[in-house]
């Protein structure tokens, strides 16, 4: 007899996976199954804007043939050697990514997680070996409310206590200051400073953007002080507030670059570290490592992520219809809703009350936004958005918002 295959619909997925997997996220209750550009349909075939980009990581929009392309062709080559031997997409990739941004030199990773974890050790190390500071002694100063991943070490310095709950005891070395604040900066600092970590905008913590000058000024106490500035982009960058890095409207450049998401187009896992040949040149074979980290196939896939974000425009589109957009949501008005803000097309609704019923209602319209931080809701397309699929979503945003 055939087999008659069984048709499983969105409350089946939810079922087994709240039943056999870990509850350690609490998604909107969609199940996608295919995407395009801008665009996710679920198994059910209703389709939806999605205005999260899954979390800055799909900025190329989903699915772009090109890097598919690329994904195809690598993976009928070589997909991993690790990096006991060379392979022909590494070195491509790390002088392709020195022409684009400056930087020397590139060490690669696969998640944002590590290389935040790799820029830690690599200050670390840099404060001993070149700065000085005394062995065990050394320290990063960060900011509060933070979202650099969810590793021990980074957990170790958030300000948000679920990240923290049940998983101490932490990693010493760090020091917290408030988001913004050059003067709480330049008073944290001594001799045994070694980093300051920074998010230029911070996404978590639901699109907060410093008062403009704080970069530039962090900037000038860090190199007064020989302290490197280590610059978190692995959300704000690559287009996704209007220049190719956050730190650039600032007119600054950090001594420390940390990419990723983006970085790949959502196709592969793929971070790195940039920085100079003095700062990464403390490492020598042994120090760090990643079996997977600067793969073959990954290398690939962002060589053309990063080719088709410059030659199609995404970070000019990213600036110019990122203010269509804010725009047209600060018209919206509600007793709720206490303040928009955003860059580029990064934009944060904040409402007085949670952010969770606003983002299922969305969905129901047809809209994915998630809740971030319980009052915000984050509005993040993929940089492909068009302006008349930014007026459709702009009317399903003011009927939900306008009508809580």
């Amino acid at each position: 007899m055939p087999v008659i295959e069984e048709v499983l619909r969105t409350h089946d997925f939810v079922e087994l996976e709240n039943e056999f997997g870990a509850h350690n996220y609490h998604p909107l209750d969609v199940v996608i199954e295919r995407a395009g550009g801008v665009w996710v349909y679920d198994v059910d075939s209703k389709r939806y804007l999605d205005c999260l980009a899954a979390y800055s990581a799909v900025n190329q929009g989903h699915c772009h043939p090109k890097i598919l392309k690329t994904l195809a062709e690598q993976a009928n080559k070589v997909t991993l050697t690790s990096r006991a031997f060379r392979n022909d997409q590494l070195p491509l990739l790390c002088k392709e990514l020195h022409e684009l941004t400056g930087f020397d030199m590139t060490l690669p990773m696969n998640t944002g997680a590590e290389a935040v974890e790799t820029a830690v050790k690599t200050a670390r190390k840099w404060g001993y070996k070149v700065k000085g500071i005394p062995d065990g002694k050394a320290e990063i100063i960060v900011c509060a409310n933070n979202f650099h991943g969810r590793t021990i070490s980074i957990i170790s310095f958030s300000t948000d206590e679920q990240y923290r709950d049940g998983f101490g005891p932490f990693t010493p070395g760090f020091k917290i200051i408030p988001f913004g604040d050059a003067q709480a900066l330049r008073a944290a600092i001594t001799p045994n400073t070694c980093a300051f970590l920074v998010e230029p905008i911070q996404g978590e913590a639901g699109i907060i953007i410093p008062s403009k000058g704080f970069l530039k000024e962090a900037a000038e106490i860090c190199h007064a002080n020989h302290v490197l500035l280590m610059t978190d982009e692995i959300q704000s960058g690559l287009g996704r507030t209007g220049k190719l890095f956050a730190y650039m409207h600032e007119g600054i450049t950090p001594d420390v670059l940390i990419v990723g998401k983006a970085l790949a187009g959502g196709f592969y896992p793929v971070s790195a570290v940039l920085s100079s040949k003095e700062i990464l040149g403390v490492y020598k074979p042994g120090d760090h490592g990643s079996t997977f980290g600067g793969n073959p196939l990954g290398c690939a896939v962002a060589r053309t992520a990063l080719r088709v974000l410059v030659e199609e425009r995404m970070v000019e589109r990213s600036a110019e219809l990122g203010a269509y957009f804010l725009d047209k949501l600060q018209t919206l008005r509600s007793p709720d809703l206490k303040e928009v803000r955003g860059k580029g097309l990064w934009i944060g609704i904040e409402l007085h009350s949670p952010a969770r019923p606003y983002c299922e209602a969305l969905k129901q319209e047809g809209i994915l936004c998630k809740e971030t931080h319980d009052h915000v809701i984050r509005v993040a397309p993929p940089l492909v958005i068009k302006r008349e699929e930014i007026d459709w979503a702009f009317e399903r945003i003011k009927r939900v918002i306008e009508k809580h």
